[in-house]
C-alpha cells in the first residue's frame, strides 16, 4: 500500500446534517488562516479539558500547549490535510484497491459520539484493512489523558500479538 488511510475520506463520505451540525468545527478549523486569530484570542472558548479526568499534570501540559500559537496552527493543519491531501490519497488508494496489510488496532472513546454517528468503527475499518481489531475505551475525547492504562494495555496487546475479541 502506498499510503495508510487515516479515515478522512471515510468520514466525509458519511456526513449527514446531524454530523455537520455537531462537528461544524471540522470545517471551520480547515479554513486557511481563519481560525488561528479567533482561537488564539480566547483559547478557553475552544478547548475544554478537565483536570479531574485528565490528571492535573497532564491537564497543565495540555492547557499550556493549547495556548501556544505554533501548536494551535499544527493542530489546525491536521484538519486542513483531512479535507485536502489526506482525502485525495485515501480516494486514490480506494480506487486502486489498496488495503492496509499490517494489523490495525481501532480504538475509540465510548463517551463520544462516533458510534452514534457511524456505527461500529471496526466494521468500517474492515473495508480498509485485512486484519482489524479494536474496541471502545471508557473515556471522553481525550482518551490518552483520561484512560492511559486502558490505552496502554490495548497497545501492548497489539504489540505482543494478542488478538482482540
Amino acid at each position: 500500500m502506498s499510503r495508510v488511510a487515516s479515515d478522512a475520506a471515510e468520514h466525509l463520505s458519511r456526513i449527514t446534517a446531524e454530523f455537520a451540525t455537531q462537528w461544524w468545527h471540522w470545517f471551520f478549523f480547515a479554513q486557511p488562516d481563519v481560525p488561528e486569530p479567533v482561537i488564539n484570542a480566547d483559547p478557553d472558548s475552544w478547548y475544554r479539558g478537565d483536570p479531574r479526568s485528565m490528571g492535573q499534570e497532564k491537564y497543565d501540559e495540555w492547557h499550556s500547549a493549547t495556548r501556544n500559537p505554533d501548536v494551535v496552527r499544527a493542530m489546525l493543519e491536521d484538519y486542513r490535510a483531512g479535507l485536502t491531501i489526506d482525502r485525495r490519497h485515501e480516494e486514490d488508494d480506494r480506487a486502486a484497491g489498496n488495503r492496509i496489510q499490517c494489523p490495525a488496532l481501532i480504538l475509540w472513546s465510548l463517551r463520544d459520539d462516533l458510534e452514534d454517528l457511524y456505527g461500529d468503527p471496526v466494521k468500517i475499518w474492515q473495508q480498509w484493512a485485512e486484519d482489524v481489531r479494536g474496541h471502545g475505551i471508557d473515556a471522553g475525547h481525550h482518551v490518552a489523558e483520561e484512560a492511559p492504562e486502558a490505552l496502554a494495555s490495548s497497545l501492548a496487546d497489539l504489540f505482543d500479538g494478542r488478538r482482540e475479541q
